[in-house]
């Protein structure tokens, strides 16, 4: 087990020792603030994009169902004719960047999540760690009202014109503690500074989200596809993501009890020996996962064991809509319903 996994569980469990990192969280905070300030300040110089921007990002390390948002704010805007694109950091994959994203885009060269994106909404869309350089690149090909910045809260060097924080109440804020000995990357005062979705099937607030279970299918194609999905089967659960219990909990609400959990950390770049194991059953995993699996197993045609996916997809209150419409409004961009 990697260091990174050592700790992402002591995070999950609050373990006592994480208390001896607590120096090194003070040297992190130390350095957060006075980058902050430098940009605040006008030393370190800011980027004022063509177009306004919106940011969806959150203040913890790992998952808190952020992709799964914006796929579904990217839905709704294209829906009602607003002209979105998306930029990313692309993170795990190669590159070069900027680079642009399309159906034929691997998770190799631009990342895992933005192929998903891309996939589930076909949105103009472009990676990589220089964010001006996402963007100026992006509107080169596309003329566009809004822009969506996949993650990219703490990345000061963007202007932006709307935040919004994504807050996971299963997984909550840990100990409540910065880098590295919690898994917050802003203190919690930060979520009095942008509109806080609540993450959360009994929420407290109005603006909440949760994530819907739909029918799982099959990533191998070459099975008898009128095969249904039988929960009541043992299954291997790999997963490569920020919070795996939240996966395994969506398990468990679609009778899914009988499964061997294999985690990998996020982003993991499989390999086909991963998905080896001693007996027949299945595998079940997550979309994100997928996007990385069925890469593999094309290069690996004799590889015959079933591979389960279970996609989910964001449900927002009426009131996130509504909160999205004014500040759009008064950015001078208007929903055309149709």
């Amino acid at each position: 087990m990697s260091i990174a996994q050592i700790i992402q569980d002591a995070w999950n469990k609050q373990s006592k020792w994480l208390i001896a990192l607590r120096p090194l969280s003070w040297l992190y905070q130390f350095g957060f603030t006075v980058n902050k300030q430098l940009y605040q300040t006008g030393i370190k110089k800011t980027y004022k994009a063509p177009v306004p921007v919106m940011i969806i990002g959150n203040i913890t390390v790992g998952g808190s169902g952020k992709t799964p948002l914006l796929i579904q704010l990217v839905k709704h805007l294209k829906h009602n004719h607003v002209r979105v694109g998306v930029i990313s950091r692309g993170y795990g994959g190669q590159g070069p960047f900027p680079a642009l994203v399309t159906l034929d885009s691997v998770p190799d060269q631009v990342g895992d999540e933005p192929c998903l994106i891309v996939q589930s909404t076909e949105v103009p869309m472009v990676v990589g760690a220089n964010r001006q350089k996402n963007i100026e690149l992006l509107l080169q090909y596309y003329e566009l009202d809004l822009i969506i910045s996949d993650d990219g809260l703490q990345h000061w060097a963007l202007e932006r014109q709307i935040e919004w924080i994504v807050l996971d109440n299963n997984r909550g804020l840990g100990n409540q503690k910065l880098l590295p000995e919690g898994y917050l990357r802003e203190p919690v005062s930060r979520l009095k500074h942008g509109t806080v979705i609540e993450h959360a099937h009994q929420p407290h607030s109005s603006l909440n989200m949760h994530l819907e279970v739909t029918e799982p299918y099959l990533l191998n194609p070459s099975f008898d596809q009128s095969e249904q999905f039988d929960p009541t089967l043992d299954y291997y659960a790999v997963v490569g993501i920020g919070f795996p219990r939240r996966f395994y909990n969506t398990l468990e609400s679609i009778g899914v009890t009988q499964f061997q959990c294999h985690e990998f950390p996020d982003h993991y770049d499989y390999e086909i020996d991963d998905l080896q194991f001693e007996d027949n059953n299945p595998i079940i995993t997550t979309e994100k996962d997928a996007v990385k699996l069925l890469p593999l197993l094309k290069n690996h045609s004799t590889f015959s064991r079933e591979i389960w996916v279970v996609p989910v997809g964001a449900v927002l209150s009426d009131e996130c809509y509504l909160l999205l419409n004014q500040q759009l409004t008064q950015l001078g961009i208007d929903l055309i319903q149709g």
